[in-house]
């Protein structure tokens, strides 16, 4: 279980607290969950050994990236852009570090592009935002979970895209998924986490026996 877009002490300890496996920090510019580098490199520090970390990136550049990893320590990236499958195998072999790939999804036919990535470790499966968005996630969409029935994906996936403490319950036992991830559905506005939906979120998974 991932909670993701996290930038303070506060909203991190409250995840490790609700016993969340990984806490996400956003390294994208137009986002309002980004994170500054010092403050990524803080946040690594108290979450070390506690909980896995996830730098979330879009498009990066090879400096980018790797600053991202000197500050943050991350466990994983993820890539959340139209990163391709080579790019993808780059990154890692370059970097030293898991990766896991963001699929936009909003059709059956959009799980195509799962199976592409072979180098990735783990799979995020999110809705597709809308035309036009400046978010590649984080935008609070569901797609239509019963694409996932029967699909069986051939490495460990996440279940993304506008999850919240009263449609997590519900989305697992659609998909079957094995762990889920969460940024504005446990929001109170936009990058300010919820610190009782963070919990409530979490507990509701659990029940679930998400991961």
């Amino acid at each position: 279980m991932k909670i993701c877009g996290l930038k303070t002490p506060q909203a991190l300890e409250a995840s490790i607290a609700a016993g969340a496996d990984m806490a996400g920090f956003v390294f994208f510019a137009p986002s309002p969950r980004d994170v500054a580098l010092a403050m990524a490199a803080a946040l690594g520090q108290q979450a070390a050994g506690r909980i896995a970390k996830v730098a979330l990136l879009v498009d990066a550049a090879d400096d980018a990236i790797g600053a991202v990893v000197a500050a943050l320590k991350p466990d994983f990236l993820q890539l959340h852009g139209d990163e391709s499958p080579l790019r993808v195998a780059e990154i890692r072999r370059r970097m030293g570090v898991k990766v896991i790939k963001a699929i936009k999804i909003a059709a059956r036919a959009d799980l195509a592009a799962a199976r592409n990535y072979s180098h990735a470790d783990m799979l995020l499966l999110d809705a597709k935002p809308p035309r036009g968005a400046v978010l590649p996630g984080g935008n609070g969409l569901t797609f239509d979970w019963s694409i996932l029935a029967g699909n069986v994906l051939d490495r460990p996936w996440l279940l993304s895209g506008g999850l919240h403490p009263g449609n997590v319950a519900e989305a697992l036992h659609v998909t079957q998924a094995r762990g889920v991830d969460v940024s504005s559905g446990v929001e109170s506005s936009p990058g300010i986490k919820d610190l009782a939906k963070i919990s409530a979120f979490v507990q509701a998974a659990r029940g679930m026996g998400a991961a």
